[in-house]
């Protein structure tokens, strides 16, 4: 696993988009929010991602995964090196990341990174009478 490895799945989830940030830190977030960081340069952490309290307490027990610093209260966890998870479990906990980023983005935001239309424009409903002007139009007609 290298960044190129981690680029083309985190990129693979709809919506997504890569940035640079604080110097050189490579950010993959979903409707402006990110879901997971990665240094480009050398650093005590490889990877950093949102997690589920339960998986956050089960991560955080292993070798080579600490809370990540300054997001741990968010509780996202950090990989110290590229071997800390198998390929297929870091697959399957960067996609929970980024569909828990998804699932707090407003409504209209998630319906359009599934490619579904949130509501067809109605047309224009005519308003009610009031009572008044039924009874106004009913003495008119007399």
């Amino acid at each position: 696993m290298d960044v190129e490895w981690l680029r083309g799945l985190c990129l693979s989830f709809p919506g997504t988009t890569e940035q640079i940030q604080w110097g050189s830190d490579l950010l993959f977030k979903v409707g402006g929010k990110m879901f997971a960081v990665t240094p480009l340069e050398p650093a005590p952490v490889w990877l950093s991602f949102k997690a589920s309290p339960e998986n956050f307490a089960e991560l955080t027990e292993r070798a080579s995964i600490i809370p990540a610093p300054y997001l741990a209260r968010a509780q996202w966890v950090a990989l110290e090196n590229k071997d800390a998870l198998r390929p297929d479990e870091l697959a399957q906990l960067l996609r929970d990341s980024y569909d828990m980023i998804c699932a707090k983005l407003p409504k209209k935001m998630r319906d359009s990174l599934s490619g579904t239309i949130t509501s067809v424009p109605k047309p224009a409903a005519r308003k009610p009478r009031s009572k008044k002007s039924a009874k106004r139009k009913a003495r008119r007609g007399r």
